[in-house]
């Protein structure tokens, strides 16, 4: 049954798509229908040039020639105006080949011009068009080396619009995936994970050999995002005795409209030789969850405050098993005082190809307010000297008030996860109101 339709916008939106296509294929599963939107044509040229081309159907692309040249305004403003009517045109035509359409999935990065952008602009198009339906983004936030030197600008002006018109976020930081990636590069090349380590991991091409990897670090990168992906949509493809549908994890993990930003972690990383499970293992990875080294932004929830957690199981484990986890779990880890069995479990049977069981940990947790502290100051640190603004100031319908708007929202958003964090050790009659979901 379709549920969904993805929607792939911009270079970085259209090489996770790829990604999780060629993984979704290998799993044999009847695949949904996407929309492939860049303003630059070059990496979707590549897609339909390469093994994946039979998979996409060319009515449903949108490409431009010039790019959006880092610009979230240019994306935005121009491009979004221009090309409105027409990606309405091809959401309609995917949505209608949906049995029970359930969300939308945007893959976009945050730092160039067309994924944050348009991106961005997608959003409100679907809360006009579809108002019923869940609209789900992974976005992909730069590191501070990014070498686009205006992404702070367009993270900030793109995070306004996922404040107001996103039902959930799941924000990536390209540094802590470089991290990640590093480590089991590190791991591989001295040894420690000996034979013990499958060529098809997690963060390896379909050719599965490592030093692709090194070759070309953001195709590691990109499959994990891809996998995480694989793991969120597989009670939407695969049956289950625990399934858990899409419009659920929004239900249950977002208490309040605006904190609707999960933090994602995944594990194994890699696969291990060996195909039995002993319960050592399988408990690891459950603890593996929970660790800082193992989250798709750098943050370490186990220090912060939980609202809610959703724990997505792929493949040969019991329902007694994450139970159990559960349970052992509990104690190290501090959930709103309100909500202190705000846990959300789904068992899809059926692993990811070349592992025997896999495990997606989605947290609201105020953990995510350091990225966002880190992205404000910056924009701040650029916005200061005026540095590039008049690039963004020519575009029609730009003023200076949409970046203090902007930065104002981002504002207002750590301010209400501060309050979160204030109420560690309150009692529950001396909490503050904080604007529930509807």
């Amino acid at each position: 049954m379709t549920q969904s339709v993805v929607v792939q916008v911009g270079q970085c939106g259209n090489q996770i798509g790829c990604c999780f296509w060629d993984l979704a294929l290998r799993e044999h599963a009847a695949v949904n229908k996407a929309v492939l939107i860049d303003m630059e044509e070059g990496v979707v040229n590549e897609i339909l040039q390469g093994p994946l081309r039979d998979v996409f159907d060319s009515k449903q692309l949108i490409t431009d020639i010039s790019g959006s040249g880092n610009n979230w305004a240019v994306g935005h403003k121009v491009f979004g105006s221009l090309y409105q009517e027409k990606i309405l045109e091809k959401l309609r035509k995917s949505a209608e080949h949906c049995d029970c359409l359930q969300c939308f999935f945007i893959i976009h990065s945050m730092g160039g011009g067309t994924g944050s952008g348009l991106g961005t602009f997608l959003l409100k198009v679907l809360e006009d068009e579809f108002p019923e339906v869940y609209r789900f983004v992974t976005s992909i936030y730069p590191s501070g080396e990014d070498d686009v030197i205006t992404s702070p600008y367009n993270s900030i002006l793109a995070m306004k619009e996922l404040n107001e018109h996103a039902d959930c976020v799941l924000p990536i930081d390209n540094q802590s995936l470089f991290d990640i990636i590093s480590k089991i590069d590190l791991m591989v090349n001295s040894g420690k994970l000996g034979a013990a380590i499958k060529p098809k991991s997690l963060v390896t091409s379909s050719t599965g050999v490592f030093k692709k990897r090194q070759e070309k670090p953001f195709d590691a990168m990109n499959n994990i995002v891809a996998n995480l992906l694989l793991n969120l949509t597989s009670s939407a493809r695969f049956e289950g005795s625990l399934n858990m549908d899409l419009n659920e994890i929004s239900m249950n993990l977002v208490p309040f409209p605006q904190l609707h930003y999960l933090v994602s972690s995944l594990t194994p990383l890699y696969t291990l030789a060996d195909v039995n499970i002993p319960p050592r293992r399988l408990d690891q990875m459950f603890s593996d969850a929970f660790s800082k080294d193992h989250q798709l932004i750098r943050a370490d929830p186990r220090h912060s405050l939980y609202l809610a957690c959703a724990l997505m199981v792929r493949g040969n484990v019991q329902i007694s098993d994450l139970r159990r986890n559960i349970e052992r779990l509990k104690p190290s880890l501090q959930f709103v005082s309100w909500n202190q069995e705000g846990w959300k479990t789904s068992l899809c049977s059926v692993p990811p190809v070349g592992h025997s069981h896999s495990l997606l940990a989605l947290a609201n947790n105020t953990c995510v307010k350091p990225t966002f502290i880190e992205l404000r100051e910056r924009f701040l640190r650029l916005y200061k000297k005026k540095a590039h603004l008049h690039h963004y100031l020519q575009i029609e319908g730009m003023e200076e008030s949409c970046f203090t708007e902007a930065v104002s929202s981002l504002s207002a958003l750590i301010q209400e996860y501060n309050q979160l964090d204030a109420t560690k050790s309150m009692p529950v009659e001396d909490l503050p109101r904080l604007n529930v979901a509807m």
